[in-house]
């Protein structure tokens, strides 16, 4: 039997915040020019929100949304968001027929298997799907290339050396890069859980909700409130666009939908003020998890996903 897993971004929120001696010697970095990835979608058809039929959604923390008010849901393990991007398309479809069984700190091995969280555990989520939905949303994949322990490591090791890039180095030292390799093994896990959900599911419209701007999509970003050096900023983000990439091709290849949210959440990263960010960054200023989304940014997750399937949601304020 497995221990109970906290939610990945635990121990994000324990870690002491690196100092920011030797702040002045940082270089700005070169801006770069944005890229964006286009949502692909598998049919041009909008839904009809009045007999969407079931709705499931399934997936990891930044679908539930933990900490964001009001947490609710069964079990309380899970952390589970009212304001969650599920919760929000589902309210604005009028959607009565919706269950939600999104838990942070998921993997896509708690698909299939009971997560272990305290209080818990989390059924399978694969067991929310009866064949009679019409609808099923699912966020995933940033737990299996190892989330929390990237942004440990990273924060503890990037404030060495400010002119380079020592998380970049830590996870190249083998000659290769490990992040890259870890979003390549991901893939086929990705492509054997759309397999499942579209023969569980064989009526359903499939949509793999994306992961948004956490880091500024140009620049150095804002060491010492998100504490990487320039260097280590241009990496994780490009590890982040990889991600995004990946699950976009995952989604082609099984002719689901793949909804873009981080194009339309740049500018409002962990690096903006309050009210403008839409991601929290290691301290949050709005009630969410440490490098999550707020309530704004489950909305904005929300909006993106209702331009793709036909549901109208009021964007963030603040867009």
């Amino acid at each position: 039997m497995r221990r109970p897993r906290p939610a990945s971004w635990l121990a994000v929120a324990s870690m002491t915040l690196l100092t920011s001696a030797g702040m002045g010697a940082l270089a700005p970095a070169q801006a770069e020019a944005p890229t964006t990835l286009a949502a692909t979608t598998s049919s041009s058809r909008n839904l009809d929100v009045s007999s969407i039929g079931r709705y499931v959604a399934l997936g990891d923390s930044y679908a539930a949304g933990p900490l964001v008010p009001v947490q609710t849901g069964q079990p309380a393990g899970c952390l589970r968001s009212n304001q969650n991007y599920p919760s929000v398309l589902a309210k604005s479809a009028a959607q009565k027929d919706f269950v939600d069984v999104t838990c942070s700190g998921a993997k896509t091995d708690d698909f299939s298997a009971p997560q272990p969280v305290n209080p818990g555990p989390n059924p399978p989520q694969y067991d929310a799907l009866t064949g009679s939905e019409g609808l099923v949303t699912l966020t995933i994949g940033g737990n299996d290339i190892g989330f929390g322990d990237i942004i440990q490591k990273c924060v503890s090791v990037s404030s060495t050396n400010l002119l380079g890039a020592a998380c970049k180095d830590f996870y190249s030292r083998g000659g290769s890069d490990e992040l890259t390799g870890r979003i390549d093994g991901t893939a086929s896990k990705i492509s054997d859980a759309l397999d499942e959900i579209k023969e569980r599911s064989p009526q359903a419209r499939v949509a793999v909700v994306g992961y948004p701007s956490i880091l500024p999509d140009t620049g150095p970003g804002c060491y010492p409130i998100v504490p990487f050096s320039a260097g280590d900023t241009a990496y994780l983000r490009d590890v982040e666009k990889k991600l995004n990439a990946m699950l976009a091709e995952q989604a082609k290849d099984a002719k689901v939908d793949f909804v873009d949210t981080y194009t339309p959440t740049i500018g409002h990263d962990a690096c903006q003020v309050p009210g403008r960010k839409w991601v929290e960054g290691l301290v949050p200023t709005s009630p969410a998890a440490p490098v999550h989304p707020n309530a704004s940014g489950e909305r904005a997750m929300a909006a993106a996903l209702g331009e793709v399937v036909g549901v109208p949601v009021a964007s963030p304020a603040g867009s």
